[in-house]
């Protein structure tokens, strides 16, 4: 399964890479406020799609762009053909595609491939994390002074601006600095490479988190949604980083949320 997930990743990459030098000719249709979608990203779902159910024609699908499918299967794919659209529109080069199955409920298997670095992580439950075939282990920092965190706001959640604010100041003030990538895929890959210390966000979609939850788990980091309970990968609120930080981002985001809530 693995196999096939990273030769699909790469065949939808391959087309995205292709397209990014030729965005004057993108089709672009706004699907809600700041949200879109082009005729690259419905593509590469094409492309993604066609490869997994040739393999795997009784798997349950969620995709981005399309509907739902068997969702009750043992086995169910969450695709988000291009995640960081909006970068690619722009032109900023940081944009991934994700893959990612869940069995029974559980992550199982998880690809993210960044098609301008080449860039591809893997996973698989009990097997530990890749990139480019190479081990990868969470950030070692206990420190939370000396780290840096990612983070975001959906641009379909601007009513969650106020409490975003309220976050942001409770963190900023505690760490050394703070990135903005605009994809969660790479945002929780990079927990995974150590490329980041901790990345928390809320109200995104199954599709954007459902590999790197895999992809830090198994790289040896610690996934919650941002009370610190269980992940629920309906609701998308996730908090991500190695154990040590972890509790003391959780703290910083329970405060700030008592605040908002008092």
């Amino acid at each position: 399964m693995l196999y096939v997930a990273i030769r699909a990743a790469r065949k939808a990459g391959d087309m995205i890479a292709r397209a990014f030098d030729k965005r004057d000719r993108l089709k672009i249709t706004r699907k809600e406020e700041h949200d879109y979608v082009t005729n690259v990203d419905q593509h590469a779902e094409s492309i993604i799609l066609s490869e997994l159910q040739q393999h795997y024609p009784d798997h349950g699908y969620v995709a981005e762009e399309s509907d739902r499918v068997n969702q009750n299967a043992s086995i169910v794919w969450y695709i988000d053909p291009l995640d960081g659209t909006t970068n690619f529109i722009h032109g900023y080069p940081h944009f991934a595609v994700s893959i990612g199955a869940w069995r029974y409920g559980k992550p199982y298997l998880a690809v993210v491939h960044d098609p301008i670095l080449n860039e591809t992580f893997e996973a698989q439950a009990g097997k530990g994390a890749f990139l480019n075939r190479q081990r990868l282990r969470v950030a070692e920092e206990r420190n939370i002074s000396n780290s840096i965190f990612a983070s975001g706001l959906p641009p379909y959640r601007l009513d969650q601006v106020d409490q975003f604010q309220k976050r942001m100041d409770h963190c900023m003030r505690s760490v050394e600095g703070y990135r903005r990538g605009g994809s969660a895929a790479l945002d929780m890959a990079y927990i995974a490479s150590g490329r980041l210390d901790a990345y928390w966000e809320g109200g995104l979609k199954p599709w954007d988190l459902a590999a790197g939850v895999l992809l830090v788990q198994e790289a040896g980091g610690m996934v919650t949604n941002l009370e610190g309970a269980k992940f629920d990968i309906e609701a998308g609120d996730v908090l991500a980083a190695n154990r040590d930080l972890h509790g003391q981002f959780l703290h910083l985001l329970t405060a700030a949320d008592r605040l908002s809530n008092p």
